[in-house]
């Protein structure tokens, strides 16, 4: 929590010399009046200076940070978590000593946080579009595969002319796929199914004679 002590002439300059401080703006913060000071007799003898005490206020992002740390601190070792923001997107990397129960079986368990954390980053009303949360460098790694498999899918259905599926899959990880698999011109992809057993399609394109 980033706070500041500050005085001045009046209570609005103490402020305003804390917000600088802060490198902040005035609706970003919360102020506490220590004292209101007052000018004294002629504005000399007697005065006293106005003191502040003022608090920059957390962002949706760090209070759904402090969320996540709260339940993984349940059952992993020395948990840390860091943000990351980039546009209406957050990322949360998360480290700890073993973070393996989160990525094992596709990261089925580190999906499930990640869906808690974006249910209630949008419940304190937070603007982000996109909620990912990654730990040592599981998302890399599953979107590579993820990528591999796409590849290979996509030559069986060339080579039978007939549909591939994938298992299902979040939307984040279909979006993968579908990215991936966009640049080709020789299939096509599209998911059906409802959540959560939606999953990818991929099937050849005819050319036309």
């Amino acid at each position: 929590m980033k706070q500041v002590t500050a005085s001045g002439k009046t209570v609005e300059e103490a402020i305003e010399s804390a917000v600088q401080q802060l490198q902040t703006t005035k609706d970003k913060v919360d102020v506490h009046i220590i004292e209101e000071g007052k000018k004294g007799i002629f504005g000399i003898f007697g005065s006293k200076r106005a003191i502040v005490q003022v608090t920059l206020r957390k962002t949706p992002g760090q209070i759904a940070e402090e969320y996540l740390l709260g339940i993984v601190s349940n059952f992993l070792k020395h948990p840390r978590v860091s943000l990351q923001k980039k546009g209406k997107k957050v990322l949360y990397v998360l480290e700890a000593l073993d973070t393996s129960m989160l990525t094992a079986n596709n990261g089925q368990a580190l999906n499930a946080l990640q869906e808690i954390v974006e249910l209630y980053i949008r419940d304190i009303g937070s603007k982000f579009t996109q909620v990912i949360i990654d730990t040592d460098g599981f998302r890399a790694r599953r979107r590579a595969e993820l990528e591999k498999i796409a590849a290979e899918l996509a030559e069986r259905a060339i080579r039978t002319g007939s549909k591939t599926a994938f298992d299902p899959m979040p939307a984040f990880e279909r979006k993968w796929v579908h990215s991936c698999l966009q640049r080709r011109s020789d299939v096509a992809t599209k998911s059906i199914g409802s959540e959560p057993y939606r999953h990818i399609i991929i099937e050849p394109v005819k050319e036309l004679s």
